[in-house]
């Protein structure tokens, strides 16, 4: 067997050329590789030494060369093939290891100058992995170090590598090749926010369970060349796995926590938030969050942005909570915590806000559609008071309330108190009903809604949901404005003794 190396991760590199090397192998290297391998005490043959051509450009160009393609590509059945190898004394591969520069990871980073990423774009490794794949019936393409292991151990166990295994492999070295590519174009067409090919890359993270439900297939992609990703910093320390309705929950809830820096609890179910509250403390916040709608809440999702201690865990370890993402946890509140063996514990990582030029994508019949992600943090500037006259504590609360259900599903109406939800009616398909929704839930829950704010996602087409409201005790509203008839609806809320504000902007969430 020959074996042809060349790498940029040398993970678990050295085991792997020592099982080839045990197994009767001769090992060719490239550049940085043969100097790794030589330095672990192997002696591999040098590129440089097949193609007696040294590395040009900086190592630019080192395996370009038909000594190496040629080895690479040729069919070990077809006669042409090998006197062709044999006129030009060709040695053929048998397998090619090759992984590729870290481009994404490079340009990814936070001030990565252009020549720097530029650097990172590999084009000897994508030439050898692609020959190696397509020649898959005489030559493995290595691609991972993760199929090290696999491949040493099926050479040993009978001698060679099945059809299937090379099969395999190839698909898996053109999935690489494919990735990486995507990523480049991706890159080079990021300064068109919808170019004529968008090309997104993901890679997986985990398998799940099932999906939404128990007979659809699932698992867990991240994209490639994201900064981070929804579990890119959190450890799990206790619970069963995630699934996939766990994951939705969970990205929801963290994007309304990251509306707020004072100490927040977010608290969702199927998707909606059902109580969000920020407070001095993180004990209060998870007390009003949850008394918001405590019966909506039970198997909830609850991310919190403060550590949680010994008191606020033994509460928590009561209540039923699917899963529980915070920042720090107390030992003796991890102790209560993990009594409950379902209860999946998260701990963040991170406290850093969503990115504003990441975009939204769903799945639709054919085709893809793409937006910006709305993550813009709103306050005060551009927004105006068309009646009343909001205090300085109405607005804190307005800001609240219109920064919470930005993250509610449409047609979305949030009833907040204090800095707290008291009722949310989500997803309804008439305004009016998501008022009479939020209202009843509100009082379904013992919440006095005198002296309340409401914010809504989108304009008043008519005055009927304000009026509910207003009848109910609101005290001010806040929403989009932009309805035809705006004036019947700032007319019945003046008339109300009550406040507007328009924020000029929607926040739609379908």
């Amino acid at each position: 067997m020959r074996a042809l190396i060349s790498v940029y991760d040398k993970t678990d590199l050295e085991d792997f050329a020592r099982g080839l090397e045990s197994l009767g192998a001769e090992l060719v290297a490239s550049g940085g590789t043969a100097t790794y391998l030589e330095e672990v005490g192997l002696r591999p043959t040098r590129v440089d030494e097949l193609t007696e051509v040294p590395e040009l450009l900086g190592g630019r160009v080192k395996t370009l060369h038909p000594r190496i393609h040629a080895a690479i590509l040729a069919r070990h059945d077809r006669d042409d093939d090998v006197a062709a190898l044999d006129d030009q004394e060709i040695e053929p591969f048998d397998l090619v290891c090759v992984n590729l520069y870290p481009f994404a990871q490079v340009a990814a980073k936070h001030g990565v100058r252009e020549h720097e990423a530029v650097e990172m774009i590999d084009v000897g490794g994508p030439s050898m992995l692609r020959g190696a794949a397509k020649n898959f019936a005489h030559v493995a393409a290595v691609s991972r170090p993760d199929q090290y292991g696999r491949v040493v151990s099926e050479l040993r166990e009978t001698g060679g590598l099945s059809l299937e295994t090379r099969r395999t492999l190839a698909a898996e070295a053109f999935a690489t090749t494919a990735a990486y590519e995507a990523a480049i174009a991706r890159w080079f067409s990021d300064r068109e926010a919808f170019p004529e090919s968008f090309i997104p890359v993901f890679a997986k993270v985990q398998d799940l369970a099932y999906g939404e439900n128990p007979h659809q297939r699932a698992a867990y992609y991240a994209e490639v060349g994201a900064r981070r990703h929804l579990l890119s910093r959190a450890e799990q320390l206790h619970g069963k796995d995630l699934s996939f309705n766990n994951l939705g929950d969970l990205s929801a809830a963290r994007a309304c926590a990251a509306e707020f820096t004072l100490a927040c609890c977010v608290i969702v179910k199927h998707g909606n938030p059902c109580g969000v509250a920020v407070a001095a403390t993180i004990d209060e916040a998870y007390e009003r969050a949850l008394a918001s709608d405590p019966l909506s809440a039970y198997g909830g999702v609850v991310v919190l942005n403060r550590p949680v201690g010994r008191e606020l865990g033994e509460w928590l370890a009561e209540q039923f909570v699917e899963v529980l993402h915070a920042p720090g946890f107390d030992d003796r509140a991890l102790e209560a915590l993990r009594a409950k063996p379902a209860t999946r514990i998260l701990l963040d990582g991170e406290r850093r806000r969503a990115d504003a030029g990441e975009r939204d994508y769903r799945r639709v019949l054919g085709g893809l559609l793409v937006q910006d992600r709305d993550a813009d943090v709103d306050d005060r500037e551009g927004m105006r008071a068309v009646c009343g006259s909001p205090s300085e504590s109405d607005w804190g609360n307005l800001l609240f309330t219109w920064r919470v259900c930005k993250h509610v599903a449409s047609n979305a109406i949030v009833l907040a108190k204090g800095l707290a939800t008291i009722g949310i009616g989500a997803g309804q398909q008439s305004r009016v009903d998501a008022v009479r929704l939020a209202l009843e839930k509100a009082r379904a829950h013992g919440h006095d809604v005198e002296g309340s704010v409401l914010a809504s996602d989108a304009f008043f087409p008519f005055a009927d949901g304000p009026e509910l409201a207003l009848e109910a005790g609101v005290a001010a509203i806040i929403q989009p404005g932009g309805s035809k008839r705006d004036d019947e609806v700032v007319a019945a809320v003046e008339d109300a003794g009550a406040a507007m504000i328009f924020t000029g902007r929607r926040h739609f969430r379908h």
